[in-house]
């Protein structure tokens, strides 16, 4: 048996570390985007990897959804003094990672959607910004007429991420709920992904990040209104329409999803505990198997 997940950074990681809990052991894998991805201080900046890493470790920051638990600044403090720039926080646990990756003890595969470089843009009122100014420097504040993936259509998919779509043994393809525009659709914009998912003998369910009209975290709803989109569960799942077999979203949008024309399974989505993101995970293996 195994589990494939597409995942961004902190929504996504929660519905990820619920799949690794109740899956038995190494059946997950766990696809990240790395669109996010930058160079800062001279180092390799992998946001959404490095979310995951952390949060299926189990030290991953509660407070703040990205991090670790219990990080010091004197590294950030020290730059300050020096005036360099402080706008991209590191932290001194977070900075010994970025220097060198570990497992950390995780079970799970947790793989890079590329090896090659791909970079989220935004054209916003302010004109064209890399991801990390728009999401970090800006606070997501301006309006967003467009969304690019540099790089994307000559990007080579991780061949163990290919691997993993032809497996006989998978059971599952899960789209966590990330936002489905900036880190989502990065892994889908690579050549051939999304004729794989189509392709794939495994169902492709995906969770709404979105409940009652409202991103549960980030810039998801604001994105969708200024790109003309309705900011509903509907519109996440037409967005997905094309490889989408199963769709989870929460009960209180029951009304709103109606006749959608694909399988629906309606669930408490929301994860504010480990014990949330374990059932939430339970009712997404659960929808597969019932109409599969």
């Amino acid at each position: 048996m195994s589990v494939l997940a597409l995942s961004g950074g902190i929504g996504g990681a929660k519905l990820a570390l619920g799949l690794y809990r109740v899956l038995p052991s190494e059946a997950l894998t766990v696809v990240a985007n790395t669109g996010d991805d930058f160079e800062h201080l001279g180092l390799s900046i992998s946001p959404d990897i490095d979310t995951l890493l952390y949060t299926l470790a189990g030290i991953d920051n509660p407070d703040t959804g990205w991090g670790r638990s219990g990080e010091t600044w004197t590294f950030m403090a020290a730059l300050e003094t020096l005036g360099g720039e402080t706008w991209f926080k590191l932290g001194d646990g977070d900075l010994a990672t970025h220097i060198e990756r570990t497992r950390l003890g995780i079970s799970a595969r947790l793989l890079p959607m590329t090896d090659d470089r791909v970079r989220t843009r935004l054209r916003t009122e302010e004109g064209w910004l890399d991801f990390q100014d728009y999401f970090v420097r800006r606070r997501s504040a301006p309006v967003v007429r467009n969304i690019i993936y540099t790089g994307a259509s000559e990007a080579r998919a991780n061949p163990d991420f290919l691997a993993a779509l032809a497996a006989d043994n998978l059971e599952a393809v899960v789209i966590c709920p990330s936002n489905p525009f900036l880190s989502i659709d990065p892994i889908l914009s690579l050549p051939c992904i999304k004729d794989a998912l189509r392709a794939c003998d495994a169902p492709v369910v995906a969770v709404s990040p979105i409940i009652d009209g409202k991103a549960v975290k980030g810039p998801t709803a604001k994105i969708m209104s200024e790109l003309g989109l309705p900011t509903g569960a509907a519109a996440v799942a037409q967005h997905y329409a094309d490889i989408l077999d199963i769709y989870v979203a929460d009960e209180a949008d029951a009304d709103e999803i109606a006749g959608l024309g694909i399988p629906v399974r309606l669930t408490h989505t929301l994860m504010l505990t480990v014990d949330d993101r374990e059932a939430l995970a339970r009712a997404v293996l659960a929808a597969v198997s019932r109409v599969f």
